[in-house]
């Protein structure tokens, strides 16, 4: 049996092409994906993301216990609202699972974590608060009591249409920068996003979810399935957990060394073999130049041996196809290599793992 979140009902009275998403019934379009990438792109859309599991973190040791749990620096976080984009290690210094911080209070965090990854996720943090004797209560908001639906709305107009439906939001979200949320009634509105547009991510009690999203697309919203995420996110170089990483995956390796913290004194779980073994890959894009389509597995010929894709596709914007690669170390921008798509070496440039935001190319 299918999960089913709580806009489930909405995707099908609008007709979306629903598919088994990691066990979850949800939709990849609703007609189609191009015209959803572009609406994104260029005006604003909305994904139902409530398979996604926000989980509340409350007592007087959350900060110490997040010091230790992940790999970015939560010390960054001293403006209340402010969010933290962070991997959580296995003591090997693989990835268990990407995830989002928002610092709310001392004594109040709240996480999202992946939704194919969520109960792993509370087993291994339950069992370090348990470790560790922390005072750390942990709550998932995905369902059980006070359960939370989550809706993104993205593109260069979402603000705006935000506004138009939710007008008691402006004044608290209309200064947020990037990274960062406000509590705005029963309202939970994070200036966070997987697409590399503007916009908003809004929990709020999973009852009214539905109302909301038919509010939205009442007010010229287009809904967006999967197929658009995945096609935006890939063009933004946004890396997708199970593709991109998983825990046999150093952070080092796919693309995040921006947000490992090794230089400070602080300890964390998995610093020891992430000093220990270092960068072994290149993390890059690719667009290909001769005709055909990139996908995942493929394997990528280079002058310093061989790689492989971790995440491909048409690229809407760009009109081209595009990918990101765990290459050799010492494969550069600029690069040419050569990528076997069934049984034919075609030629690909690498290229700095960025391809659209806002609204454009940028390669």
């Amino acid at each position: 049996m299918l999960k089913k979140t709580v806009l489930n009902a909405a995707h099908r009275a609008l007709g979306a092409r629903m598919v088994d998403f990691g066990g979850w019934d949800m939709p990849v379009n609703y007609g189609s994906q191009i015209e959803e990438h572009h609406a994104v792109r260029n005006d604003c859309g909305m994904f139902d993301v409530s398979h996604m599991c926000p989980v509340d973190l409350v007592g007087k040791d959350v900060r110490p216990f997040l010091s230790r749990l992940v790999a970015n620096d939560v010390a960054k976080l001293q403006v209340s609202g402010k969010a933290l984009y962070a991997a959580m290690l296995n003591d090997a210094g693989g990835v268990i699972d990407d995830l989002i911080i928002y610092f709310l209070s001392e004594t109040r965090f709240r996480l999202v974590v992946n939704a194919g990854t969520a109960l792993k996720d509370l087993e291994w943090m339950q069992a370090k608060v348990a470790e560790w004797q922390l005072d750390v209560s942990i709550t998932q908001r995905r369902d059980g009591n006070q359960p939370l639906g989550i809706i993104a709305v993205q593109g260069p107009h979402a603000r705006a249409k935000v506004w138009s439906v939710l007008p008691q939001a402006k004044a608290a979200t209309e200064g947020l920068k990037p990274f960062f949320a406000a509590e705005v009634d029963q309202y939970f509105i994070a200036s966070t996003g997987y697409t590399g547009e503007d916009g908003y991510e809004i929990m709020l009690p999973a009852d009214q979810a539905e109302a909301l999203w038919n509010t939205l697309h009442a007010a010229g919203v287009a809904p967006c399935g999967l197929g658009a995420r995945d096609t935006l996110r890939l063009e933004a170089g946004m890396n997708l957990y199970g593709q991109d990483m998983d825990e046999t995956v150093s952070p080092l390796d796919a693309g995040l060394a921006w947000t490992v913290a090794l230089k400070d004194e602080r300890d964390f779980v998995g610093k020891t073999a992430l000093l220990a073994h270092g960068q072994q890959k290149a993390f890059l894009g690719l667009i290909l130049l001769d005709k055909g389509v990139l996908r995942g597995h493929q394997k990528v010929i280079t002058a310093r041996g061989e790689g492989e894709i971790t995440s491909g596709s048409f690229s809407p914007t760009l009109q081209q196809s595009i990918a990101l690669a765990r290459l050799p170390l010492g494969v550069g921008i600029g690069d040419e290599v050569e990528v076997d798509i069934r049984g034919k070496a075609l030629k690909a440039k690498v290229v700095k793992p960025v391809f659209a935001r806002n609204g454009k190319a940028v390669i």
